[in-house]
């Protein structure tokens, strides 16, 4: 139950913390605000550090330095797929691919669900892609460049996830540290090449370093849930996040929530429910 309400908070947080990141990337180039996010993001990991120790063993550094390859490789497939969209449809790709790997993997290692877990679980991966589309989600089709690259967002998501679930229990917040640390370099040295085509514009501060913020908390709390519960529980009600910006978008900006993400919404809340039993 502990595992479960921390998959949720890390969720919430990852849901807030793309509101945030879109909210600062409106009038500026999306890496303008990911090179505030970043080291916000990091400092906030470094704080934790004398709070809940780290461990900088040989296993905490590399699945640490593995989750911020993936993550930066995930940042750069999520922009290319934006750029090319209809994201309307490719989010949802990107959604239910970054949740079944893990729950793959979980099942694999040889994680069992009750009852209750195996209707609860491909109901939240059913809720996942129905939250996440967008109005009209059938009305365009993606090309085959974009799908796949859809897939590889998915796929790198979802190994950032296995990757930080597979360091040591002991390490602390370690793997946390070192992969921010990797995917800021990344992401950072990616700005300073781009930085003539990144445009005038500068995004709103603050937002965007909250998204930062917000982004650290949930990787903890998904690593926390992660360490005390069954990967393939904790992974998909984490990728339920679009719940959180759908949400979000509603009462912040007045968005419309549309009947079929209304209908996830319900989906999601069985789903969790469900899940709690096993």
């Amino acid at each position: 139950m502990i595992a479960l309400l921390l998959a949720l908070g890390s969720s919430l947080a990852y849901g807030c913390a793309d509101f945030l990141g879109g909210l600062g990337a409106r009038k500026a180039h999306v890496l303008r605000t990911v090179v505030l996010a970043a080291p916000a993001s990091l400092a906030v990991e470094l704080m934790l550090w004398p709070v809940l120790g780290a461990s900088f063993s040989a296993g905490a550094l590399g699945w640490g330095i593995a989750s911020g390859v993936a993550s930066a490789a995930a940042f750069a497939l999520l922009y290319r797929t934006l750029a090319i969209g209809p994201m309307n449809v490719l989010s949802p790709v990107t959604a239910l691919v970054s949740a079944m790997l893990p729950v793959g993997v979980g099942l694999l290692q040889g994680e069992h669900l009750g009852l209750a877990g195996l209707v609860g679980l491909p109901l939240a991966l059913a809720s996942v892609v129905m939250v996440s589309a967008g109005h009209g989600a059938g009305s365009a089709r993606p090309s085959r460049t974009a799908l796949l690259l859809a897939l590889g967002a998915g796929t790198a998501i979802a190994l950032q996830l296995i990757f930080l679930h597979q360091a040591p229990s002991d390490s602390g917040v370690a793997p946390l540290i070192v992969g921010r640390a990797v995917s800021s370099a990344v992401t950072l040295a990616t700005a300073g090449l781009m930085y003539r085509r990144l445009g005038s514009e500068r995004p709103d501060h603050a937002v965007s370093a909250a998204a930062g913020v917000l982004d650290s908390v949930a990787n903890l709390l998904f690593l926390m849930a992660a360490r005390s519960g069954d990967l393939a529980v904790v992974a998909v009600i984490t990728a339920l996040y679009p719940a959180g910006t759908v949400l979000l978008a509603r009462s912040v900006l007045a968005e419309r929530i549309h009947r079929g993400q209304l209908v996830g919404l319900g989906t999601a809340a069985v789903a969790v429910s469900l899940l709690a039993l096993t």
